[in-house]
């Protein structure tokens, strides 16, 4: 299945690709092969970018956080998450290659208390201060007296992060909730009595692994 953000990008390739091929074919006839071969190859990495899997969530649950993304747990750490919670809490953070589904999805379900979009820089997704200085986008879903916060931050490659829900929106877990462009990384903000269920280093699937359970 190809994510809807893909529909204008492939789309426009389609037609790109077929109008340079044509005038190729008719007037460079012997670069052809390698123009249709070169186009080919670039267009299913694009279809292979917005794959949007199927996803079943393992145990509908929202005492589990499941990953929000797919990628590599690359911290697990106590911080002061001074944006929304002005606390300490848990962040485990997960990067996302190039090669990764760049789907989000909602790591619990309920009701979404607060969204907030910054611009910012393009630092690597890696970097510690990507999560306070690149462009990013904040979400708070509430359940059960409960507040998991994840973020949405672009990396030195990503240039587009979309998030499809408003404060007052109830969510089901695992459902889609955004998209980011490339490479990136999503923050997960966790109550201090959170029972972390991964370690750094491991690498997860979006509403198919389990981050944590609180």
């Amino acid at each position: 299945m190809i994510h809807r953000e893909g529909i204008v990008s492939l789309s426009l390739s389609i037609f790109l690709f077929g109008l340079v091929s044509f005038l190729c074919y008719k007037f460079l006839p012997s670069v052809f092969p390698f123009v249709l071969l070169v186009f080919s190859i670039l267009f299913f990495l694009l279809v292979w970018f917005f794959r949007n899997p199927k996803r079943t969530i393992p145990k509908m649950d929202d005492s589990i956080v499941y990953s929000p993304a797919d990628g590599k747990v690359v911290a697990i750490e106590k911080v002061n998450e001074g944006e929304y919670f002005r606390a300490e809490r848990i962040q485990v953070s997960v990067f996302m290659s190039p090669l990764n589904v760049h789907v989000n999805r909602n790591p619990i379900g309920g009701k979404i208390s607060y969204t907030k979009y910054h611009e910012g820089k393009y630092l690597a997704a890696w970097n510690p201060k990507s999560s306070t200085e690149n462009e990013r986008s904040t979400t708070v879903i509430e359940s059960g007296g409960k507040e998991v916060l994840f973020r949405q931050i672009a990396g030195a490659l990503a240039r587009r992060i979309v998030n499809y829900v408003n404060p007052g929106d109830r969510v089901i877990q695992g459902e889609d909730m955004g998209f980011i462009k490339l490479g990136s990384r999503v923050d997960i903000f966790l109550p201090l009595d959170a029972e972390v269920l991964v370690k750094q280093g491991d690498k997860v699937q979006g509403a198919i692994d389990a981050i944590a359970r609180i």
